[in-house]
């Protein structure tokens, strides 16, 4: 019999979790016999009682394991770690929110056993009650990534999908500290399908991602898989030095005063490039720090029915 594990990040989900297991037990109810189903909840720090209610849960059902962090370290990073901790033959990546349906798993592994797909996500169709400027950003950022990086990566996906042992064990060598698992997944090269599907609304709470935490995502995306931004400086320069030649050739033409603040108006604006290319050099240098410090990813505190 083929092994599932299903895993779920949780930070402060404690209005979700009950809802999100009897949900996931229609899921194992309606594939037993033919995959051993597992639950792995990765406890990202909550501070809540979304710990304790997973740890009742789990007393009397073996199936559900628990990896419980000494900190917040991320939403991806907990994600990464129910990967390392998984051996099954198939993986799910999804959130205990419930904007992304459990019940779409079987169709996942149905695509995956026909198609002969390593990698099944997740296309969202529509997105329900998410705010203009997120849905906005989210098109925009996907359709840069795709210029920027060398990497194809479908657009209007997120982190719900479907995997393989043959793709987590790949992942487990990419050793980087800032990780972005959309682009990891995209840079594997394994083949992949979607599956398109409604996102609903968080079936209760806020969203942890906040607008810094986006940000982030964002950038370690853009900097881990693509060196553009640095040759973007490059093409920058170039054109400034172009555009200073020919300002001084006009100025001398015209008279002093426009020279003067053209010429002055063209030091602010170097000025504030220069500090724009220092802060993307810095990105770069950033990561290579973290990944040099050679510190782990993750602490686990405690484990359950591991």
């Amino acid at each position: 019999m083929k092994t599932l594990d299903i895993i779920l990040p949780v930070y402060n989900e404690e209005l979700c979790l009950d809802k999100t297991i009897q949900r996931l037990m229609a899921v194992k109810n309606e594939l037993e016999g033919d995959y051993a189903v597992n639950f792995i909840f990765v406890d990202d720090g909550s501070i809540d009682k979304s710990l304790e209610i997973l740890k009742n849960h789990a007393v009397n059902s073996p199936f559900i394991k628990i990896i419980s962090f000494s900190r917040n370290f991320g939403h991806q990073t907990a994600l990464w770690a129910g990967i390392e901790n998984s051996q099954a033959d198939f993986m799910v990546l999804i959130d205990a929110d419930l904007q992304d349906p459990p019940e779409v798993i079987k169709d996942m592994l149905n695509k995956a056993e026909n198609e002969n797909a390593q990698i099944v996500y997740g296309k969202r169709l529509k997105r329900k009650n998410e705010s203009w400027f997120k849905k906005i950003t989210a098109y925009m950022y996907y359709r840069v990534f795709k210029c920027l990086c060398k990497i194809d990566m479908p657009v209007d996906t997120g982190d719900f999908r479907l995997i393989t042992r043959e793709v987590a064990d790949t992942l487990r060598q990419m050793p980087e500290k800032n990780k972005f698992l959309r682009g990891m997944f995209a840079w594997t090269g394994f083949k992949s399908v979607p599956l398109e599907y409604e996102r609903d609304e968080r079936f209760a709470g806020e969203t942890k991602y906040s607008l810094c935490k986006m940000f982030k995502l964002a950038a370690d995306g853009i900097f881990s898989f693509s060196d553009r931004p640095v040759k973007f400086i490059n093409l920058a320069a170039l054109t400034l030095l172009l555009c200073a030649l020919a300002l001084t050739f006009y100025g001398w033409q015209i008279g002093f005063m426009f020279f003067f603040f053209a010429i002055t108006g063209l030091v602010l604006f170097c000025s504030a490039l220069q500090l724009f290319a220092i802060g993307i050099l810095g990105e770069y240098l950033i990561r290579i720090w973290d990944n040099s410090k050679n510190r782990p990813v993750y602490i686990v505190k405690s484990k359950v029915n591991f």
